[in-house]
This record gives structure tokens, sequence and C-alpha cells, in this order.
């Protein structure tokens, strides 16, 4: 009973201490709540069948994200904890005197452990379930789903899984506090305030050449991500510059206090001024000691600002570009003029007779034979796609294929090209909404809208003179360059090229490859869209997936397919992307906020010699402010430099799918959820040091 209220009297007394620690809880916990309570969400969204198997599949990756969130946050809470009890060394030591042993010592860590963690836990949760409705909102707007049966939910699977994940978490805190308290001697529990770290000075020479070599290093490290192609093209590439990052950032800052001091020290106007020594010295130390820390901060910085804005980046091209790319409601397509035996999806295929005949005709002719309404589909367009098996990648590139070969070894450069005639382009083109073109007899218009790959032909179409044997004839280009256009749907622009010739150039029947059906739903309703929608869907229902299982070899897709598709990707990817960077953005503010109040503690003496020459409280305050704003800008700062390359680098990757022109608006988003916690954290760290330092009465 004694050891109970002595730990709830410290418990109340010690609140202020316990805020940054406090803080951390609840938003682990509610966040922690809120993203592994859409399984519940879900329920009251009207969405269909495929948009529905998307959520389960988000739902199932972030049950799997979260076992590794709850491995940082155990981890974060067992270094905060660490903090918490070296600061009350003495008072440990006090009790120790008063013939208090390890056991009951431990027994009130325990004890105080256990309310502030039920505390937390209730908070979290109480504002997990609050904003967890909001987040149903999120994802509705997401899948554009229909939100009039939007109601109130407690998800109790959520709150069970929190509770567990949060009670597994503070068992280890438990015996990892038992374990520490069972290794203290009095002697230093007492004096644990009069001892400081050792401060190894360190040369400034050397220290400047460690910084010139991390900062070559990270030089490198950014090119080989964002400027040496190659770097790219193979993942297994990219570990030597992860590598490099990791050891510049750490050479960086273990470099950083062993010469800006020496540096800050000759100008004597700063130096000298107000209590700038005093901050400079205090923040010198702080780097010295905890170089390992402010690097982890910092590379957990890099990657929430990373993460955020590509996610985010992504997910803005992708809404911009399906409404682009989805002009119509359906494409079909099928292969002419198969052979006896081929080749589909890398497997040796044998096609029937019944097959080869109805690859000779057009789709609408394979619908109508099979009894489809052709009534049921209106602006129907239908257009022959050719191949020449003597044009393919390799020729379009001509003398530049061994250097093109050479920066992109992945590329498929056998692969014959695609062709269309003018005019069957010119029918799409107009209902699709995209200009239309116009060809002399002897031209030729490159159409290609994939960035990557439409940079290397316009280095081939840039003199002005590129010439094309097509079907026995040579055609020249009309421009310079890569024309916008595309012939079937798509969630991006991933058109790598198609070829437009006059409608009298030589094609043969031998060079039909694909027949392609354009065309919108005949429907005045949602519910006969549906009914139509329902006979392309790739269940077996279907009418065109009967088709398909009855041998007749035609596929397409619809644009509803492609925009449920297209969402449920990006969502996925930003939910995890928004998850997991706010998970590492809490932790790094966690890790300085906890570090500067145990120095502020530590530091308490240096702060009551200050007043006693004669600062004053206001100065004081100032010095602090100045201080903890450079601790916490530090690890930023770096961060944000490595982020001009990560984000880069990732839309590098992510090419066709994320615009660099979509960055703008994800950084500025970025930018306010960092300035939120991230401000929020350094404010409590203020208050807070400002209330360890003050002079007690």
């Amino acid at each position: 009973m004694i050891v109970f209220k002595l730990s709830y009297q410290n418990m109340k007394k010690s609140m202020k201490d316990y805020a940054i620690y406090f803080l951390t809880l609840v938003l682990g916990v509610a966040i922690f709540y809120m993203f592994n309570s859409l399984d519940s969400q879900q329920a009251m969204l009207q969405v269909s069948q495929s948009q529905r198997e998307i959520i389960k599949l988000m739902i199932t990756l972030l049950g799997m994200v979260s076992v590794f969130v709850a491995v940082i946050l155990g981890l974060l809470i067992v270094y905060a904890n660490n903090f918490l009890i070296n600061r009350r060394k003495k008072e440990f030591g006090i009790y120790m005197t008063l013939g208090m042993g390890r056991r009951q010592i431990s027994k009130i860590i325990l004890m105080e452990t256990i309310f502030v963690g039920i505390i937390s836990l209730m908070v979290g949760l109480v504002i997990g379930v609050f904003a967890s409705q909001f987040m149903s909102i999120l994802v509705a707007k997401m899948f554009e789903a229909d939100m009039s049966e939007f109601q109130f939910i407690f998800s109790k699977e959520a709150c069970i899984k929190t509770c567990i994940y949060f009670a597994v978490m503070y068992v280890f805190v438990m015996l990892f506090n038992t374990i520490t308290v069972s290794r203290y001697k009095l002697i230093n529990l007492l004096n644990a305030s009069k001892k400081n770290e050792k401060i190894k000075i360190k040369n400034p020479v050397i220290s400047a050449l460690i910084f010139l070599l991390s900062s070559g290093i990270l030089g490198f490290a950014y090119w080989k991500v964002t400027g040496d192609v190659k770097a790219i093209s193979e993942f297994k590439k990219l570990l030597p510059p992860i590598l490099m990052g990791v050891v510049g950032t750490i050479g960086i800052f273990w470099s950083l206090s062993g010469f800006i001091l020496q540096i800050v020290q000759k100008r004597k106007n700063i130096y000298l001024k107000d209590t700038n020594m005093f901050v400079l010295r205090q923040i010198n130390n702080k780097i010295n000691t905890m170089v390992a820390s402010v690097s982890v901060i910092c590379l957990m910085l890099f990657m929430t600002i990373t993460i955020l804005s590509s996610s985010l980046a992504l997910r803005n091209t992708m809404q911009t570009e399906l409404i682009e790319m989805t002009p119509v409601d359906l494409n079909l397509y099928k292969t002419a003029n198969l052979p006896e035996t081929g080749k589909k999806y890398g497997k040796e295929v044998h096609y029937t007779k019944e097959q080869q005949e109805d690859s000779r005709i057009t789709i609408m002719e394979t619908l109508k034979n099979n009894g489809f309404d052709m009534k049921k589909l209106k602006d129907i367009i239908e257009i022959t796609v050719y191949t020449d098996s003597n044009l393919t990648l390799r020729d379009f590139f001509g003398n530049q294929i061994e250097e093109i070969m050479a920066q992109y070894p992945m590329l498929t450069y056998d692969s014959a090209e695609t062709i269309v005639k003018i005019s069957d382009y010119n029918k799409i083109a107009k209902l699709y909404g995209t200009p239309q073109y116009e060809l002399k007899d002897n031209e030729y218009i490159m159409l290609c809208e994939f960035e990557s790959i439409k940079g290397l032909r316009n280095k081939a179409l840039e003199d002005g003179n590129h010439i094309l044997k097509i079907a026995g004839k040579e055609y020249h280009s009309q421009y310079k360059e890569c024309k916008e256009g595309f012939i079937m749907m798509s969630t991006s622009h991933t058109n790598t090229g198609i070829i437009l010739v006059p409608d009298n150039c030589p094609l043969i029947e031998d060079n039909k490859e694909q027949q392609l059906l354009v065309a919108n739903y005949n429907a005045n309703t949602e519910e006969e869209k549906e009914e139509i929608e329902a006979l392309f869907s790739s269940n077996e229902s279907g009418f065109v997936q009967n088709l398909s299982n009855n041998g007749i070899d035609i596929d397409g897709f619809t644009k509803i397919s492609l925009i449920e598709a297209s969402l449920g990707l990006a969502t996925i990817v930003t939910f995890i992307a928004i998850y997991l960077g706010i998970i590492f953005l809490i932790a790094s503010s966690a890790i300085l906020a906890l570090k500067q109040l145990t120095d502020s503690s530590d530091n308490k003496q240096r702060y009551t010699i200050l007043r006693k020459i004669g600062c004053d409280e206001e100065m004081i305050n100032k010095s602090l402010f100045r201080q903890i704003g450079i601790f916490f800008m530090v690890p930023l700062i770096l961060a944000i430099i490595h982020s001009i390359f990560g984000v880069q680098f990732a839309i590098n990757v992510m090419a066709g799918l994320a615009s660099k022109k979509d960055l703008l608006p994800s950084i500025i988003a970025t930018i306010v959820v960092m300035g939120v916690i991230y401000g929020a954290y350094f404010m409590a760290t203020y208050y807070g040091c400002k209330h360890v330092i003050r002079e007690e009465e």
C-alpha cells in the first residue's frame, strides 16, 4: 500500500517530466488504433467487390507493418524509460539510504510505469477512436465510396490488438527497469548529478578532413542514385550507395563537433555575444556524445520526408492521369492471325482451328457471332494494329544502339515496333479528345509518353533526318521529337512507342498484330451502366470471361476497373507510407526531446551559474530556445539534403507512375505534417526544459 501511494504521488509530482513520454505513448497508441481499425470502417463503405478486395489487401499489409511499428514503439518506450530512470538516480539513492531495497524501488518504478501506461493507453484509445472516424472519411474519399450510411464505429478488434501489443511492449519495459535498478550502486546513485559524460577533444584538422571525406562520399552516393542510370536499373546496385549514405551521415556528425566550435571561436563578435559561448559549447558536447543517435534520427527524418513526399506525389499523379488516360468506357483487344503454335505468358500454346479462324475476323464480328447485343455499346471504333518484323526497337535507335544498350541493358531491343495507320489513329484520337495529326506519303510520326523511353527516342529523332524502313518503304520523321498520344487506356502515361504511318503504307495481312475495339456504354442510368460493366468484368459470369473460357482469345479492360485498380494501388502505398512516416517522425522527435530534457536536468547547475553571473530569466530562456532549436535543426537540415536526392530517386524508380510536377503539393503536405509533429515536440521540449532548469524557490 505504501509503495502504491508513493508511486502515485511521484507520478503526480513528475507529471511535467513525463509530458514527452506521455505524448509519445498517446500518439503511438492513437495511430496504432487508427490504422488497425480499417477492417471495421470498411464495412460501412459502399464500394464494389474489387475495391473491397483491395481494402482487404491493404488491411493485411497494414497488419504486417504494424508488427514492425510495434517493435519501433517498443524500442522507443524502452529508450524513453531509460532516460527517465537515469534522471531519478539521486532520488533512488535517497530511498536506499532510508533503508529501501532494490526490489521495493523496482516495485515503485513498476507501479509508476503501469499508471502512466494505463492513462496513456486510455487517452490514446479515445483519441484513436475519434480520429479513426476521419480515417474512414479519408478512405471513402480515396476510393470514391458512398458515405450515405456513415456512422460512428468502435473497432473492438483494433482495441484488443492495440492493448495486446501495448501490454507486450510494457512487459519488456518492466523487465528492463528491474534489470537496470538491480545493477545500481548507492554511491553512483547519490553522485549521479555530479557526473558528466566524458568528452574527448577531437583534432580539428582530422575532423575537417573527415568532414570533407564524408561530404565527398555523400556527394558520390547522391550521384549514383540520381545521375547514374545504371544504379537504378538493378536494385542490387543500390546497396553500396545506401551504405555510403549511412557512413557519410555518421562521418558528418562525428566531425562537426571537432571543428565547428573552433571556427566560431575565431569570430569573436559572434562567439562572445550574449550566451552564444554557452549555447555553442552545449550543442558541441551533445553532438559529440550522441553521434550514433543523431545519425539514426537524421536517417529516420530522411525516410519520413522521402516516403511521405514520393507516396503523396504518386497518388496525386495517378489521380490526375486517371481522368486523362481513361476517356472511354471500354477497350477490347485480341491477337490477329494466330499460328498453330505460339507463346503466351512465356509458355508454348497450341491454338485450335476455331481460334485461328476467329483471330482473322474483327472483334465486333466475334461479339455478334457469340450472341452479344451490340446495342449495349455506342461510339464503337475498331482499328488494326500492325508490326513489321524488320522494324524493332534496335532498328529505331540505329547507330545509337550501343550507347543506349550500355545505359539501359534491361530493355527488350528485339521487340517489333507498334504501327498504326493515321486515319485509324485519328478516329480514336477524336473520340479520346487527344490531338489528331496529318502525314505526307513519305512521313511518319512517333507517339511516346513514357518519360524515360521518350527521352531516348527524342535523342534519336533530334537530328531531323531519322529514316525508318516500314514494309519495304522508307519514311522520315515529320517531327524532331515524339508527340503525345495513345490508343489503349491505362492508369498513367505508359505508351512506350507507336509509329503513325500514312494510309497507303504497304502493310499486308501478315503485318496484322492485333485488333482493338474502343467504345462507350449505351446507358442512361448507373444501374444500366453497372449491368453492362458486369459483362466485361473479370469474374466468371462475365461475357468476355466466358468467351475466354471457351477458347476465344479476347481480352480487355474497362474504365471502371482501371480506376479501381489505380485507386487501390495508390491508396495502399499512401496509407503504409503515412503510417511508417509518422511513426519514424514520432520516434526521432521523441529521442531528441528526451535527450534534451535529460541534459537540461544534468546541466541544471550550469544554468544556476548563469544566473549568478548576471543573466536574467529572459536571456536564459532565449539561450535555451536557441540551444534546443539548433539541436532539433542539425539532423533535420542534413535529412532535407538527403531527401532532395532521395525523392528524385523515388520518382525515377516510379517513372510513369509519379511525376515531378506533382511533387510541390506533396512536399507542402509533408512540411505541414512534419511541422505539426516535429514542432509540437520542439515546443514541448522547450517548455519542459524551462521547468527543469527553473531555479527552485
